[in-house]
Protein backbone atom coordinates (compact mmCIF):
# COMPACT_ATOMS: atom_id res chain seq x y z
CA UNK A 1 0.00 0.00 0.00
CA UNK A 2 1.29 3.46 -1.28
CA UNK A 3 1.58 5.45 1.55
CA UNK A 4 0.32 9.43 1.08
CA UNK A 5 3.44 11.87 1.55
CA UNK A 6 2.47 15.58 3.61
CA UNK A 7 2.13 17.94 1.29
CA UNK A 8 2.96 21.13 3.39
CA UNK A 9 2.99 25.05 2.08
CA UNK A 10 4.89 27.42 3.31
CA UNK A 11 4.07 31.31 3.29
CA UNK A 12 7.30 32.83 2.13
CA UNK A 13 6.01 36.47 1.02
CA UNK A 14 8.44 37.59 3.92
CA UNK A 15 11.41 36.17 2.63
CA UNK A 16 12.53 38.70 0.50
CA UNK A 17 12.32 41.53 2.87
CA UNK A 18 15.81 42.25 4.87
CA UNK A 19 13.72 42.00 8.20
CA UNK A 20 14.10 39.20 10.94
CA UNK A 21 10.62 37.49 9.99
CA UNK A 22 12.85 37.62 6.46
CA UNK A 23 15.68 35.81 7.91
CA UNK A 24 13.91 33.46 9.85
CA UNK A 25 11.93 32.45 6.90
CA UNK A 26 14.68 32.52 4.53
CA UNK A 27 17.42 30.45 7.26
CA UNK A 28 14.16 27.50 8.05
CA UNK A 29 13.20 27.00 4.42
CA UNK A 30 16.63 26.30 3.46
CA UNK A 31 17.28 23.86 6.33
CA UNK A 32 13.79 22.19 5.79
CA UNK A 33 14.59 21.54 2.30
CA UNK A 34 18.00 20.10 3.17
CA UNK A 35 16.51 17.48 5.19
CA UNK A 36 15.26 14.31 3.94
CA UNK A 37 11.81 13.45 5.60
CA UNK A 38 8.71 12.05 3.59
CA UNK A 39 7.31 15.33 3.18
CA UNK A 40 6.35 17.77 -0.15
CA UNK A 41 6.87 21.27 -0.06
CA UNK A 42 5.16 24.49 -1.99
CA UNK A 43 6.34 27.66 -0.99
CA UNK A 44 4.21 30.78 -1.95
CA UNK A 45 6.21 33.50 -2.70
CA UNK A 46 5.72 36.86 -4.18
CA UNK A 47 7.19 36.41 -7.20
CA UNK A 48 8.42 33.25 -9.48
CA UNK A 49 11.52 34.44 -9.39
CA UNK A 50 12.56 35.56 -5.93
CA UNK A 51 16.51 36.37 -5.45
CA UNK A 52 16.66 34.29 -2.22
CA UNK A 53 15.02 31.29 -4.43
CA UNK A 54 18.35 30.80 -5.86
CA UNK A 55 20.25 30.49 -2.59
CA UNK A 56 17.80 27.06 -1.92
CA UNK A 57 19.44 23.29 -2.75
CA UNK A 58 18.53 22.01 -5.70
CA UNK A 59 15.85 20.05 -4.36
CA UNK A 60 12.33 19.15 -5.36
CA UNK A 61 9.60 21.74 -3.99
CA UNK A 62 6.72 23.39 -5.73
CA UNK A 63 6.33 27.37 -6.19
CA UNK A 64 3.14 29.48 -5.66
CA UNK A 65 3.46 32.90 -6.66
CA UNK A 66 0.80 34.61 -4.12
CA UNK A 67 2.01 38.67 -4.73
CA UNK A 68 -0.92 39.51 -1.69
CA UNK A 69 0.57 42.03 0.79
CA UNK A 70 1.12 41.06 4.20
CA UNK A 71 -1.74 42.76 6.23
CA UNK A 72 -4.06 43.32 3.26
CA UNK A 73 -7.75 42.92 2.05
CA UNK A 74 -6.27 40.81 -1.04
CA UNK A 75 -4.22 38.72 2.11
CA UNK A 76 -7.81 37.60 3.63
CA UNK A 77 -9.85 37.08 0.28
CA UNK A 78 -7.46 36.12 -2.00
CA UNK A 79 -4.86 34.09 -0.23
CA UNK A 80 -7.14 31.09 1.05
CA UNK A 81 -8.06 30.49 -2.86
CA UNK A 82 -4.34 29.57 -3.70
CA UNK A 83 -4.12 27.99 -0.79
CA UNK A 84 -7.12 25.99 -1.88
CA UNK A 85 -5.21 25.87 -5.55
CA UNK A 86 -2.01 24.15 -4.45
CA UNK A 87 -3.99 21.72 -2.61
CA UNK A 88 -1.75 20.89 0.65
CA UNK A 89 -2.10 19.27 3.27
CA UNK A 90 -1.27 21.91 6.16
CA UNK A 91 0.05 25.31 5.93
CA UNK A 92 2.84 26.54 8.08
CA UNK A 93 3.03 30.37 8.31
CA UNK A 94 6.60 32.00 9.83
CA UNK A 95 3.70 34.59 10.96
CA UNK A 96 0.56 35.65 12.85
CA UNK A 97 -1.14 36.51 9.45
CA UNK A 98 -3.22 33.56 8.74
CA UNK A 99 -6.45 34.52 6.24
CA UNK A 100 -9.23 33.98 8.58
CA UNK A 101 -10.68 31.73 6.47
CA UNK A 102 -7.49 29.24 5.77
CA UNK A 103 -9.00 26.19 4.03
CA UNK A 104 -6.79 23.80 5.61
CA UNK A 105 -4.98 22.89 8.91
CA UNK A 106 -2.31 25.70 9.86
CA UNK A 107 0.90 25.84 12.23
CA UNK A 108 1.67 29.55 12.55
CA UNK A 109 5.29 30.61 14.23
CA UNK A 110 4.35 33.87 16.79
CA UNK A 111 7.66 35.63 17.08
CA UNK A 112 6.45 38.14 19.62
CA UNK A 113 3.75 39.97 21.02
CA UNK A 114 5.13 43.59 20.82
CA UNK A 115 1.75 45.27 19.37
CA UNK A 116 -0.29 44.29 22.03
CA UNK A 117 2.35 47.09 24.15
CA UNK A 118 3.58 48.56 21.50
CA UNK A 119 0.87 49.59 18.65
CA UNK A 120 3.60 52.25 16.84
CA UNK A 121 1.20 54.64 16.02
CA UNK A 122 -1.19 52.44 14.34
CA UNK A 123 -4.88 53.24 13.70
CA UNK A 124 -7.33 51.80 16.25
CA UNK A 125 -9.13 49.88 12.67
CA UNK A 126 -5.24 48.24 12.36
CA UNK A 127 -4.98 47.50 16.21
CA UNK A 128 -8.28 46.01 16.34
CA UNK A 129 -7.87 44.08 12.75
CA UNK A 130 -4.23 42.94 14.48
CA UNK A 131 -6.04 41.37 17.44
CA UNK A 132 -8.43 39.33 15.18
CA UNK A 133 -5.85 37.98 13.01
CA UNK A 134 -3.95 37.02 15.88
CA UNK A 135 -6.79 35.88 18.35
CA UNK A 136 -7.23 32.93 15.43
CA UNK A 137 -3.74 32.19 14.37
CA UNK A 138 -3.11 30.62 18.17
CA UNK A 139 -6.56 29.29 18.96
CA UNK A 140 -7.36 27.73 15.49
CA UNK A 141 -4.02 26.94 14.79
CA UNK A 142 -2.76 22.95 14.99
CA UNK A 143 -0.17 24.38 16.81
CA UNK A 144 1.62 26.97 17.67
CA UNK A 145 5.35 27.59 17.27
CA UNK A 146 7.09 30.36 19.59
CA UNK A 147 10.95 31.71 19.16
CA UNK A 148 11.18 31.99 23.39
CA UNK A 149 9.75 31.17 26.46
CA UNK A 150 8.58 34.66 27.27
CA UNK A 151 6.55 34.54 23.98
CA UNK A 152 4.72 31.43 25.19
CA UNK A 153 4.41 32.65 28.61
CA UNK A 154 2.53 35.77 26.93
CA UNK A 155 0.74 33.48 24.85
CA UNK A 156 -0.61 31.27 27.71
CA UNK A 157 -1.64 34.41 29.70
CA UNK A 158 -3.04 36.17 27.15
CA UNK A 159 -4.87 33.45 25.36
CA UNK A 160 -5.63 30.87 27.66
CA UNK A 161 -3.54 28.47 26.13
CA UNK A 162 -2.74 25.28 27.22
CA UNK A 163 0.88 24.48 28.06
CA UNK A 164 0.61 21.60 25.30
CA UNK A 165 -0.17 23.57 22.41
CA UNK A 166 2.77 25.87 22.67
CA UNK A 167 6.35 24.51 21.30
CA UNK A 168 9.35 27.11 22.04
CA UNK A 169 11.93 26.86 19.27
CA UNK A 170 14.50 29.25 19.62
CA UNK A 171 15.66 30.68 16.45
CA UNK A 172 19.38 30.05 14.79
CA UNK A 173 21.76 32.46 13.45
CA UNK A 174 23.55 31.74 9.69
CA UNK A 175 27.22 30.10 9.85
CA UNK A 176 28.27 33.32 8.59
CA UNK A 177 28.10 35.04 12.01
CA UNK A 178 32.03 33.87 13.92
CA UNK A 179 34.88 35.62 15.05
CA UNK A 180 36.61 37.07 12.04
CA UNK A 181 40.18 37.80 10.92
CA UNK A 182 41.64 41.24 11.54
CA UNK A 183 42.52 41.87 8.01
CA UNK A 184 38.70 41.20 7.06
CA UNK A 185 37.13 43.53 9.95
CA UNK A 186 39.87 46.03 9.10
CA UNK A 187 38.68 45.52 5.24
CA UNK A 188 35.34 46.09 5.89
CA UNK A 189 35.82 48.89 8.81
CA UNK A 190 37.52 50.96 5.62
CA UNK A 191 34.64 49.63 3.43
CA UNK A 192 32.47 52.08 5.32
CA UNK A 193 35.39 54.24 6.66
CA UNK A 194 34.68 53.47 10.31
CA UNK A 195 38.10 54.84 11.85
CA UNK A 196 37.40 55.24 15.13
CA UNK A 197 36.35 52.87 17.75
CA UNK A 198 32.33 52.42 17.78
CA UNK A 199 29.69 50.89 19.34
CA UNK A 200 26.56 48.80 17.04
CA UNK A 201 23.24 48.37 17.11
CA UNK A 202 21.39 46.37 14.21
CA UNK A 203 17.78 46.71 13.40
CA UNK A 204 15.04 48.72 13.54
CA UNK A 205 13.99 52.13 14.65
CA UNK A 206 10.60 51.20 15.82
CA UNK A 207 9.01 52.84 19.06
CA UNK A 208 9.99 50.03 21.15
CA UNK A 209 13.48 50.19 20.15
CA UNK A 210 14.58 53.66 21.59
CA UNK A 211 16.94 55.18 19.59
CA UNK A 212 16.57 58.44 20.73
CA UNK A 213 17.23 56.94 23.75
CA UNK A 214 20.11 55.32 22.87
CA UNK A 215 21.27 58.70 20.82
CA UNK A 216 20.51 60.76 23.64
CA UNK A 217 23.25 58.89 25.98
CA UNK A 218 25.80 58.28 23.66
CA UNK A 219 25.92 62.14 23.10
CA UNK A 220 26.32 62.90 26.84
CA UNK A 221 28.69 60.10 27.73
CA UNK A 222 31.59 62.54 26.54
CA UNK A 223 32.84 59.33 25.09
CA UNK A 224 35.92 61.18 22.83
CA UNK A 225 37.15 59.73 19.80
CA UNK A 226 34.11 56.86 19.57
CA UNK A 227 31.05 56.64 17.44
CA UNK A 228 27.84 55.22 17.53
CA UNK A 229 26.94 52.71 14.51
CA UNK A 230 23.49 52.30 13.72
CA UNK A 231 23.19 49.39 10.95
CA UNK A 232 19.00 50.11 10.12
CA UNK A 233 17.51 47.28 8.39
CA UNK A 234 14.13 49.26 7.77
CA UNK A 235 12.32 52.51 9.59
CA UNK A 236 12.75 56.12 9.47
CA UNK A 237 16.21 57.27 9.50
CA UNK A 238 16.72 59.42 13.18
CA UNK A 239 18.29 62.65 12.03
CA UNK A 240 22.14 63.59 11.77
CA UNK A 241 23.98 63.87 15.50
CA UNK A 242 27.84 64.18 15.45
CA UNK A 243 29.08 60.95 16.22
CA UNK A 244 26.79 58.74 15.42
CA UNK A 245 26.83 57.30 12.00
CA UNK A 246 23.37 55.22 10.02
CA UNK A 247 24.15 52.15 7.60
CA UNK A 248 21.12 51.38 5.96
CA UNK A 249 20.47 47.77 4.03
CA UNK A 250 24.42 46.95 4.63
CA UNK A 251 24.67 43.38 2.70
CA UNK A 252 24.52 40.56 5.40
CA UNK A 253 28.15 39.37 4.45
CA UNK A 254 29.50 42.58 6.52
CA UNK A 255 27.96 42.00 9.50
CA UNK A 256 29.75 39.80 10.95
CA UNK A 257 32.77 42.14 11.03
CA UNK A 258 31.20 44.99 12.08
CA UNK A 259 30.43 43.05 15.27
CA UNK A 260 33.44 41.59 15.58
CA UNK A 261 35.21 45.26 15.72
CA UNK A 262 32.66 46.99 18.13
CA UNK A 263 33.35 47.71 21.25
CA UNK A 264 29.96 46.48 22.29
CA UNK A 265 26.65 45.67 20.15
CA UNK A 266 24.31 47.82 22.25
CA UNK A 267 20.12 47.75 22.22
CA UNK A 268 18.07 50.05 24.84
CA UNK A 269 14.82 48.17 23.35
CA UNK A 270 11.70 47.75 25.85
CA UNK A 271 10.66 44.51 24.19
CA UNK A 272 11.63 41.79 22.40
CA UNK A 273 10.00 38.11 21.70
CA UNK A 274 13.33 36.79 20.37
CA UNK A 275 16.34 39.47 19.13
CA UNK A 276 18.33 38.52 16.45
CA UNK A 277 20.76 40.42 16.76
CA UNK A 278 22.02 39.87 19.99
CA UNK A 279 22.02 36.19 19.25
CA UNK A 280 24.37 37.34 16.00
CA UNK A 281 26.67 39.38 18.10
CA UNK A 282 27.01 36.48 20.68
CA UNK A 283 27.68 34.21 17.56
CA UNK A 284 30.65 36.74 16.34
CA UNK A 285 31.75 36.96 20.44
CA UNK A 286 30.59 40.46 20.59
CA UNK A 287 30.36 41.88 24.25
CA UNK A 288 26.50 42.82 24.18
CA UNK A 289 24.80 45.28 26.15
CA UNK A 290 20.92 45.29 26.79
CA UNK A 291 17.90 45.83 28.96
CA UNK A 292 17.00 43.21 31.43
CA UNK A 293 13.64 42.56 29.23
CA UNK A 294 11.50 40.19 27.51
CA UNK A 295 13.48 37.11 25.55
CA UNK A 296 17.03 39.32 26.00
CA UNK A 297 17.60 37.45 29.52
CA UNK A 298 17.02 34.43 28.21
CA UNK A 299 19.31 34.53 25.95
CA UNK A 300 22.51 36.28 27.15
CA UNK A 301 22.32 34.54 30.66
CA UNK A 302 25.89 35.62 32.23
CA UNK A 303 27.24 36.47 28.48
CA UNK A 304 26.53 40.07 28.50
CA UNK A 305 25.82 43.14 30.57
CA UNK A 306 22.29 44.40 31.70
CA UNK A 307 21.32 48.01 31.90
CA UNK A 308 17.79 49.84 32.71
CA UNK A 309 16.59 51.99 29.71
CA UNK A 310 17.79 55.70 31.26
CA UNK A 311 20.31 57.29 30.22
CA UNK A 312 22.18 57.13 33.28
CA UNK A 313 22.57 53.96 32.69
CA UNK A 314 23.05 53.96 29.15
CA UNK A 315 25.94 56.36 30.03
CA UNK A 316 27.36 54.29 32.61
CA UNK A 317 27.67 51.14 29.75
CA UNK A 318 29.26 53.57 26.96
CA UNK A 319 32.04 54.43 29.96
CA UNK A 320 32.93 50.72 30.86
CA UNK A 321 31.92 48.30 28.14
CA UNK A 322 32.09 44.37 28.72
CA UNK A 323 34.66 42.76 27.73
CA UNK A 324 34.55 39.92 24.46
CA UNK A 325 32.73 36.93 25.61
CA UNK A 326 33.90 33.60 24.43
CA UNK A 327 30.87 31.90 25.39
CA UNK A 328 29.11 32.03 21.72
CA UNK A 329 25.45 31.55 20.56
CA UNK A 330 26.08 27.93 18.07
CA UNK A 331 22.62 26.99 17.41
CA UNK A 332 21.74 25.83 14.11
CA UNK A 333 19.15 26.10 11.77
CA UNK A 334 19.28 22.22 11.09
CA UNK A 335 18.26 22.30 14.97
CA UNK A 336 15.62 24.72 14.17
CA UNK A 337 14.23 22.26 11.68
CA UNK A 338 14.11 19.31 12.67
CA UNK A 339 12.32 20.87 15.97
CA UNK A 340 9.43 22.02 13.26
CA UNK A 341 8.90 19.04 11.41
CA UNK A 342 8.18 17.35 14.85
CA UNK A 343 5.28 19.76 15.20
CA UNK A 344 4.60 19.51 11.44
CA UNK A 345 4.33 16.14 11.42
CA UNK A 346 2.67 15.20 14.84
Amino acid sequence: MIQHMMHVGIDCRFASTKSGLGCYTRELVKALLQRDDPIRYTLFTRLKDDGWLRALPPTTYGLQPTAYSHYSLAEQLLLPGAIRHAKVDLYFAPHFNIPLLCPVPFIVTIHDLILHRFPNHASLFRQFAYRTVMNHAVKRAKHVITVSKTVADDLMKMYSLAEDAVSIIHEAVNPLFCPQSLEIQKSVREKYFLNKPFFLYVGNTKQHKNIPLLIEAFTKSDCMGTELVLVIGEGTLPKEVAGVRVLQTIPTDDLPALYCAARAFITATSYEGFCLPVAEALACGCPVIATRTGAIMEMIGNRGMFIEPTVHSLISAYKNPPFHSHERWNRGWEDVAQQTVKNISR
